[in-house]
């Protein structure tokens, strides 16, 4: 009884067997929650730039984006980092890891940097699209339409790719998360409709754009994004 008092953490049930499946749920507890903040600060990176860099630098458009479309995107970005990486599976190579040293801190300088460059990489993409649209004379709604598509596919790629640091997209769109497709299903619908419904788009200041500019947008959000999946097959090829 006084080895109770004086304990910080107190067995229960002595069933050491357990004991594995309670460090198993404690490390992707950890695991996801990194998922969740390094993709949060991956997607606001290019969300602050873009804002930014047009209004500094005084280029054609400066105000591309208004507190509207940022609204909507931190809409559609909260669930992904909530709902999307809370309910993440295990990933298998999990319990093979090493235990961590109790000094070492939440995110090392590494993942950081991860983080940092999937964000820039993004913003330049984002830059690439914008600069695209004022050398074709694209008005401003019709700019601001396919550099806000090209964010949302950017989002939707990130979202993918970041499911693991390992393992490449292959293999995590086998995992077991119906949240995915619903958020995502969501946020691809939400979007169609800002720009099919007059209403909506005369709202959010959005103009009809061409197919062509449509997977445009796509083709850059996608390579922004997926660079990452070259990083995860050399990082494989390192631990194995």
């Amino acid at each position: 009884e006084i080895a109770k008092q004086a304990a910080n953490l107190i067995l229960i049930d002595d069933d050491l067997a357990k004991m594995t499946d309670a460090i198993a749920m404690g490390r992707k507890i950890y695991i996801n929650l990194k998922k969740a903040i390094q993709y949060i600060i991956s997607i606001h990176i290019p969300i602050v730039m873009i804002v930014f860099i047009p209004l500094v630098l005084g280029w054609i458009y400066p105000n591309i984006f208004s507190p509207v479309h940022i609204i909507f995107l931190e809409i559609i970005m909260g669930p992904t980092c909530s709902i999307i990486y809370e309910n993440e599976p295990m990933e298998s190579n999990l319990m093979l890891q090493k235990p961590r040293p109790l000094t070492n801190t939440f995110f090392n300088l590494k993942e950081i940097t991860i983080s940092i460059v999937q964000g820039l990489v993004i913003t330049l993409g984002l830059l690439f699209i914008y600069q695209y649209c004022v050398h074709e004379n694209c008005s401003e709604g019709a700019t601001r339409t396919v550099v806000f598509l090209t964010l949302i596919a950017s989002n939707i790629f990130l979202t993918l790719a970041n499911r693991s640091f390992y393992y490449s997209i292959l293999t995590t769109i086998q995992y077991k998360n119906n949240l995915v497709l619903i958020i995502i299903g969501a946020t691809i619908l939400l979007t169609s409709l800002l720009l099919l419904v007059p209403v909506f788009s005369k709202f959010f200041m959005f103009e009809t754009i061409s197919t062509a500019q449509i997977g445009l947008s796509i083709l850059v959000g996608f390579v922004s994004v997926f660079w990452i999946e070259i990083l995860k097959v050399f990082r494989r090829r390192s631990q194995k």
